[in-house]
């Protein structure tokens, strides 16, 4: 992706974010020069990689298979494991219409996915077999809105603004906003977007970036970059 491209969503993406009541934190507006002179005392934000991410999935094709997140805040693998601590995370998403976020899992994350304004948001839901795989021909159970629901294999949810599922490990889904752009909250358990994706396909968690112009802020993916 052209970082000129990752300026433009980041915009419309803030832009959409404001239309439906939000408002990202502090951090969220430095420039990347105000993040290398604060860097010290943001060492959490930068640990826990909280902040804008922006993902074509490496296949260059943004508009059909990609995905806008803002991850406001993010526990620690260490209190997780300790089974105390801050062991939760939230995020924003921008899931445009027909894009799509593809069929994955995760080993450690559980997740409430939910619709937050927009258009209606589509889940497209597989189970796993024993050893958590991919199983094409396997069903399984949610909680929509803490109302458990069985799903059939490959079977598409639909789901309202305010309405929500629990996705636990080894629930296999994929994502799309269906009538226009949705945006999406997540609430979860500890959050390892580098480990703890498991795509279906062999593709890549984060985009390849041109450096066409300069950043209007910093990518998650820019951390070990430009602050070290």
């Amino acid at each position: 992706m052209k970082r000129s491209e990752i300026n433009a969503i980041m915009a419309a993406a803030d832009d959409m974010i404001r239309a439906h009541g939000f408002v990202l934190p502090p951090f969220a507006r430095w420039s990347a020069d105000e993040f290398v002179a604060r860097r010290d005392k943001a060492h959490n934000v930068i640990d826990a990689r909280c902040g804008w991410d922006i993902t074509d999935y490496g296949a260059g094709r943004f508009d059909e298979m990609g995905l806008f997140l803002f991850t406001l805040r993010n526990g620690r693998l260490s209190d997780l494991r300790r089974g105390g601590g801050m062991c939760y995370a939230e995020k924003l998403l921008i899931s445009r219409q027909d894009q799509l976020s593809p069929m994955h899992t995760h080993v450690i994350k559980a997740e409430d996915i939910i619709n937050r304004g927009g258009a209606t948001l589509v889940v497209e839901l597989y189970g796993s077999d024993e050893d958590g795989n991919f199983a094409e021909d396997c069903g399984g159970t949610v909680f929509c809105d803490g109302i458990r629901r069985e799903f059939a294999p490959g079977e598409k949810l639909r789901f309202a603004p305010g309405e929500s599922v629990t996705l636990m490990p080894g629930d296999w889904h994929a994502f799309w906003g269906e009538g226009g752009d949705v945006l999406i909250g997540e609430v979860s358990t500890v959050n390892d977007d580098e480990t703890d994706n498991i795509f279906r396909e062999p593709i890549g968690r984060f985009a390849e970036i041109e450096e066409d112009e300069a950043p209007m802020h910093l990518l998650v993916s820019d951390y070990r970059t430009w602050l070290g």
